[in-house]
């Protein structure tokens, strides 16, 4: 919910902490991405599903899924399709994560298929 969460609180959960972007990171990190990415012009939304860390929005990337837009959709377009994507992808991490198909090495993830 839009918070930074300490050190202490992240290393007490270590890669136990999803995170859902609405950006395809590392583009865009940090509030507003989809304005942001509307100012850019850009061709593609995105929405990455990432471990939580003391770094905002640079943890550990589980899932990433892309939507291409057009120059006729405005902020509103972006938000609307990109909370679809951000709802499928928070889903696949969390059941990569439960299933323990995740293995993390140093900043990256390895997902092994279902």
């Amino acid at each position: 919910y839009m918070q930074v969460l300490s050190p202490t609180f992240c290393n007490s959960f270590h890669n136990r902490i999803i995170n859902i972007h609405h950006s395809f990171l590392p583009a865009f990190m940090g509030g507003m991405p989809y304005h942001r990415a509307h100012e850019r012009g850009v061709k593609l939304i995105g929405a990455t599903a990432h471990y939580a860390t003391m770094d905002l929005d640079q943890g550990p990337i589980v899932e990433q899924d892309i939507m291409r837009v057009s120059h006729r959709d405005d902020v509103r377009d972006l938000i609307r399709k990109g909370r679809t994507l951000e709802k499928n992808v928070l889903v696949s991490a969390v059941k990569a994560h439960l299933e323990d198909r995740i293995i993390v090495h140093r900043n990256k993830c390895i997902v092994f298929a279902e």
